[in-house]
């Protein structure tokens, strides 16, 4: 090869990679400004009334003889099954559990002496409805039945109502929506006050549902809660 022919070919092969490296140049500068973003956060939460209730209600008899704790106990769930019928609580919806009796005496472990009755039963009536207002309605109404000889007991962990909200599929699109908008309100705001324009979203995270009771005074009342997590581009 003679040198003009050299020198034409060293020519080519440094205005191709000038040239390859101003691509290069415009890709990477491209590349980087790809890579300025904002990560939001966006919130939704509301208020929902509770849409199923379960209420157990429980007392407890004690005695020395078994045959009559028995039947005491039947009697006494006869009158909270026929007092919660009189306030409007459909039959359908009570279910009167097993009694639980434990005899003092055969228990391996405490002392039994001074022991004044020797069996002791808990006997559960559930209440599982739809109708929530209607079970808190009742459920601050309960002296006649207390005037009938039935003690109920509260103490229990076993006896706590539980007010549950099934309706979350139904809210969700809606939510997500509202959490979607106000994450991007607080990125807009983030791009005006960096003056740069918002682009697309890069990746979200929908975040987690959580339900909690909106105060102990108000346990029917639901707080229906989500916060998504967005990453939005920023270009000039």
């Amino acid at each position: 090869m003679d040198k003009g022919a050299a020198g034409i070919l060293a020519l080519g092969i440094f205005f191709g990679a000038a040239a390859l490296g101003g691509l290069g140049g415009n890709a990477l500068i491209e590349a980087k400004q790809w890579e300025r973003s904002v990560v939001v956060k966006g919130l939704s939460e509301r208020e929902y009334v509770a849409d199923k209730v379960i209420w157990p209600l429980q007392f407890v008899e004690a005695g020395n003889d078994l045959t009559s704790l028995y039947n005491t106990m039947s009697a006494n769930s006869e009158k909270v099954k026929a007092y919660l019928i009189l306030q409007g609580i459909d039959l359908a919806e009570i279910t009167v559990g097993l009694p639980e009796v434990t005899d003092k005496l055969a228990q391996r472990y405490g002392s039994n002496n001074g022991v004044k009755f020797r069996y002791s039963g808990t006997q559960t009536v559930t209440v599982y409805s739809a109708d929530v207002m209607k079970v808190r309605s009742v459920q601050q109404n309960l002296s006649d039945l207390l005037g009938q000889g039935v003690a109920l007991s509260t103490e229990n962990y076993n006896a706590r109502t539980e007010f549950i909200f099934t309706r979350l599929n139904e809210v969700k699109p809606e939510m997500i929506e509202e959490a979607t908008i106000n994450a991007r309100e607080v990125a807009e705001k983030f791009a005006d006050d960096s003056n740069s324009q918002l682009g697309k979203i890069k990746r979200a995270n929908q975040g987690q549902f959580s339900i909690f009771e909106r105060d102990s005074q108000h346990p029917h009342i639901k707080q229906v809660r989500v916060v998504s997590t967005i990453e939005y581009t920023l270009t000039d």
